[in-house]
């Protein structure tokens, strides 16, 4: 093993970067520059990958994901090390609604993942028919498991989906009206489909705990409260400056840190070269110790297929959804609802011609707060329902103006507005997902020394999910002398 080993990251988005730092910032002694050689190739102009900030209508606003997890370390933790954590903010307002019966109604306390644990304001919120909370309600009085005891195998060797799941317990209108709508908001996606497991663990472990899921994530809650944790504390954060600010800011951290990032270098051919990993791009191979790989699932696929046939053959097979970010800035007094809260979901029975979700970005986050404009980031786009996105951009506007004129009575025109693309973004995770990546994940240590994966598509949606995953790569490495 040469003194400085040499590692390749192959993509720059949250993932790779983290990738990267990892690498680069463990091998640092105070002050000085990393024992490692690392250099990060990425196929686009820009480093950052769905994470992006612009400015919009006198703001820096999102075009992409404007929050993460705070109640897990991980993006957290990045931030801290570094230096972004004295500008995380959480939303200033977090209460949501969801469109149904023609209106909007403002999601009941004590929701998690959209499943009840409190049926008095289930009935209360009118999301939910009388029969339908009746039908919650006998999730209560079950005994037994409908099909027997869950196991408990951590990579879904019986895993079953979310509809399936909430669908048997508490029926198909808490499933429609509230989980779907939410997951959806997540991957964009159709939840009858999304494995349990992997695009929904915290109500795949309740389901072990008690026949009843109910039961099981009221005992969560309970045990959350007596571990001592603040139960105030804000789900989520976000960065004044934009999302964005955390990939620009690994980006210049990696460069400090005698790392290299090369974009416009797409990837075409990995090699395993007698020991040495050999990275074909357009201006020549690169020879790599170790390699992360940390792209979407199709060239992801393409780049193991000699190396690990089965698993890219499970890459090769993971559909994508395809989205739009649709941002515009209108008059506060031109919609007849008012603007408490974060913003609103559709539910599955009251679908749209085009919106999908709606964030109300100037009442959610303080830094975008205007006493006379609203900024609304709206979603348009789902997995298996392309309609909208096929529209040009004109028309697409003006199908998203239409459906808030339906939701939020808005009559005036769009003062700004801003379309953002998002091709193939979103993973699917159907079930057995964590199971097939587990199986990529032997097939690489039994075949090969110094390649690793991480991103997206393998181990979770999200930032905190991609640090996760990037952060254990780099470890990994570390552990086998890289």
């Amino acid at each position: 093993m040469p003194v400085s080993p040499h590692v390749v990251v192959i993509g720059a988005g949250i993932a790779g970067l983290t990738a990267a730092y990892s690498l680069l910032a463990d091998a640092t002694a105070p002050g000085g520059r990393s024992s490692r050689s690392v250099t990060v190739l990425e196929a686009t102009p820009r480093v950052g990958g769905r994470i992006q900030s612009g400015e919009f209508a006198g703001h820096t606003v999102d075009c992409g994901a404007d929050a993460f997890l705070a109640r897990v370390p991980d993006a957290v933790d990045l931030c801290r090390e570094v230096g972004l954590d004295h500008l995380l903010a959480p939303p200033v307002s977090s209460s949501a609604r969801v469109w149904t019966n023609g209106a909007l109604h403002r999601l009941p306390g004590g929701l998690v993942l959209g499943v009840p644990t409190d049926l008095d304001a289930l009935a209360a919120s009118g999301i939910i028919s009388p029969d339908g909370v009746a039908r919650a309600a006998l999730d209560l009085d079950r005994a037994e498991w409908i099909d027997g005891p869950p196991g408990s195998d951590p990579n879904g060797a019986d895993d079953q989906s979310v509809g399936r799941l909430i669908r048997s317990r508490l029926g198909d209108e808490v499933f429609e009206r509230l989980v779907a709508p939410l997951l959806a908001g997540v991957n964009a996606g159709d939840a009858d489909q999304l494995s349990l497991a992997a695009g929904a663990g915290q109500l795949a472990s309740a389901a072990r705990l008690h026949p009843s899921l109910i039961v099981s994530l009221r005992k969560q809650l309970e045990a959350t409260r007596a571990s001592g944790a603040d139960p105030a504390a804000p789900v989520f954060n976000g960065l004044p400056g934009g999302t964005q600010l955390l990939t620009d800011t690994l980006h210049t951290r990696i460069l400090e840190l005698g790392g290299e990032v090369r974009c416009s270098t797409p990837v075409s051919g990995l090699h395993d070269a007698d020991g040495q990993w050999l990275i074909e791009t357009p201006s020549g191979a690169v020879s790599a110790d170790a390699v992360v790989l940390a792209v979407p699932a199709a060239p992801a696929a393409s780049l193991l297929a000699e190396l690990a046939p089965q698993g890219a053959a499970d890459l090769a097979a993971l559909e994508y959804a395809s989205v739009a970010m649709i941002t515009v800035a209108v008059q506060r007094k031109a919609f007849e609802c008012d603007l408490d809260g974060s913003g609103f979901l559709v539910a599955l029975t009251d679908r749209l011609p085009a919106l999908t979700a709606c964030s109300w970005a100037s009442s959610k986050w303080a830094h975008l707060a205007d006493p006379d404009i609203a900024i609304l980031r709206v979603s348009a786009g789902r997995h298996g329902d392309t309609a909208a996105l096929e529209l040009d951009d004109h028309a697409l506007a003006s199908a998203i103006h239409d459906d808030l004129a339906t939701t939020m009575g808005l009559e005036a025109p769009f003062i700004d507005c801003r379309i953002t693309r998002w091709s193939d973004a979103l993973p699917q995770f159907r079930t057995g997902h964590l199971g097939r990546v587990q199986s990529l994940h032997d097939e690489l240590a039994a075949g090969t020394d110094g390649l690793m994966v991480a991103g997206a598509a393998h181990e979770g949606l999200g930032i905190p999910a991609c640090i996760r995953q990037a952060r254990k790569a780099a470890n990994d490495l570390a552990e086998q002398g890289f």
